[in-house]
């Protein structure tokens, strides 16, 4: 049975987590956040090579020297900046995690997506599926760094469709959380592609695309898929996790839950 999850006191403590307060003591470069009565937050911008050689931008988000365990990639037009709360978020449960630019893509919250740029500037293909190099990469760089840990891999939009097709056959990943996935790739079938999933994957939308991903996902195997769906309009892609999407707090419950049901 598909498993729709809202957990209340999940909830509670993610409407408490969204009071933040305003940070007290930022450095540029390898940056250092401190918040009072919160841990120290580190945010350090990388690049490394994909596997035609375009360097990736990246940002690692972590508390102390967790191993990178999360890979988050951004919907169509955007920037690894589509994370910059969630990321954050996501180190106080206990995550470290990596936010990438992929080579289709542009800009979000003001800050430009570097691999798109730089391929652009060597006359590189910027599709949907040229990026599929970039996570790929993303997920062997992590990989390599963290000791051999498996990689829980998000993906928004078109780089969560991306995500569910490298997710059924990469040893590497531990499991896949889908925002917002589609049949976004001309000669690719992924309702097809992910029938043989055996992995924990999680997906969710905004309300009205609802009824496309559980066609989408309706030949998952039930014992491993989480299908949240969300009770008010919400939003499209990773955005749905926002403070500012009504019902952030619903869609942050139900990742928690998922993430939470992950530990070993």
């Amino acid at each position: 049975m598909i498993k729709y999850t809202l957990i209340l006191s999940v909830l509670l403590l993610f409407s408490c987590k969204n009071k933040q307060t305003t940070p007290t003591n930022v450095v540029s470069e390898n940056k250092t956040i401190q918040e009072e009565t919160k841990p120290t937050l580190e945010k350090e911008t990388i690049t490394f090579p994909s596997k035609d050689s375009l360097p990736i931008t990246a940002d690692i988000y972590k508390n102390k020297e967790t191993p990178i365990t999360v890979l988050l990639c951004h919907q169509a037009g955007y920037s690894r900046e589509e994370y910059k709360d969630s990321a954050i978020e996501l180190t106080k449960l206990g995550y470290a995690v990596m936010a990438i630019d992929q080579r289709s893509g542009k800009t979000v919250n003001n800050i430009n997506n570097q691999t798109a740029i730089a391929a652009r500037a060597k006359g590189l293909g910027d599709t949907y599926l040229d990026a599929k190099q970039d996570i790929e990469a993303a997920i062997n760089y992590i990989y390599n760094q963290n000791g051999g840990q498996k990689i829980i891999l998000v993906g928004s939009s078109y780089s969560s469709s991306l995500a569910l097709l490298m997710g059924v056959d990469n040893a590497k990943i531990k499991a896949v959380a889908a925002f917002s996935p589609g049949e976004y790739f001309k000669g690719i079938d992924i309702n097809k592609s992910i029938s043989t999933y055996k992995k924990p994957v999680f997906v969710t939308s905004s309300l009205s695309e609802s009824a496309d991903v559980k066609t989408l996902v309706n030949k998952v195997d039930s014992n491993y898929l989480t299908h949240f769906i969300p009770e008010v309009k919400g939003i499209h892609g990773s955005r749905a996790l926002w403070k500012t999407t009504e019902g952030n707090e619903m869609y942050w419950a139900s990742f928690n839950g998922f993430l939470s049901s992950l530990k070993d």
